[in-house]
């Protein structure tokens, strides 16, 4: 499911959400359903590499080695 930003065009709200094709999106503060789909601003260059650098040393510590390479196994 992805993930969208809206802008409600009857509260002025901004607010992101999980869309599926079963239920429309509605404004959480208002119930509106008039709505502005925004642009989502990427990810800031050298936080994905910290993100996944962090999770894998969670896993690591937590011992859920099956989704990292061996590069990432340390011990």
């Amino acid at each position: 499911m992805p993930l969208y930003s809206y802008r409600c065009q009857g509260c002025d709200t901004t607010f992101e959400t999980l869309v599926t094709s079963a239920s429309p999106a509605a404004c959480p503060a208002c119930g509106g359903d008039q709505l502005e789909r925004l642009i989502s601003l990427p990810a800031p260059e050298g936080k994905s590499a910290g993100l996944a650098q962090r999770a894998r040393a969670q896993a690591t510590r937590e011992g859920h080695l099956s989704n990292f390479g061996r590069p990432s196994r340390r011990s």
